[in-house]
């Protein structure tokens, strides 16, 4: 069954999003369509707002309304180390855990060669070029403990050899093939402070 053009056109972008399927879509489009017009407005502006004032921050690359972010911009957090993340979600579930402790570097992504992802493509040279900058002591690896992830932090771990700094690597109270988003906050916590170098 096809609805009215705009209806349609709703349910067919609706589905565009992760984990909808037709009939949700279509369930969304008419809570939508019976909806206030002050909710739908707001939705709008939210929508829009996320594409216009949403950037990424020029140290950590944490997304962000100011530059840099309001982590980087934390003078209480320690200086001497960084942990690394795939992706700003799996920033915030350790920083729930950890709340202003320590300083991030987000790579927005994994080494993968089957889909064509390569450490270019990541911001693993950026993460190089801060921990010279920066001074840093150790790096915390914390991407995800399946193949994508232990390859990445193999690379990380190859790239630095010989530097001064520590690098260790989050312990795997996560379960293998786990993803850090869906991981609870006692064993992100115990990951952590089991990490061991790489």
């Amino acid at each position: 069954m096809y609805y009215p053009e705009p209806i349609e056109n709703l349910i067919i972008n609706l589905m565009k999003l992760p984990g909808i399927g037709r009939k949700t879509a279509t369930r969304l489009a008419f809570f939508l369509l019976n909806s206030d017009e002050s909710y739908i407005s707001e939705l709008s502006r939210s929508l829009t707002d996320i594409k216009d004032k949403i950037r990424l921050c020029s140290v950590c690359y944490n997304l962000t309304e100011k530059d840099p972010c309001q982590i980087c911009s934390d003078e209480r957090r320690d200086r001497d180390t960084l942990c690394v993340v795939e992706e700003p979600s799996h920033m915030m579930v350790i920083e729930a855990s950890y709340p202003n402790r320590y300083r991030y570097h987000i790579l927005h992504g994994v080494i993968n060669p089957l889909d064509g992802i390569g450490p270019d493509d990541i911001h693993i040279n950026e993460l190089k070029l801060r921990i010279e900058k920066e001074n840093i002591k150790e790096i915390i690896v914390a991407t995800n403990p399946n193949i994508e992830g232990n390859t990445t932090a193999h690379y990380i771990s190859e790239i630095l050899k010989g530097s001064q700094v520590r690098i260790t690597r989050i312990a795997f109270g996560i379960p293998i093939g786990g993803d850090i988003i869906y991981t609870d906050s006692q064993t992100i916590k115990s990951s952590i402070e089991n990490r061991k170098d790489l």
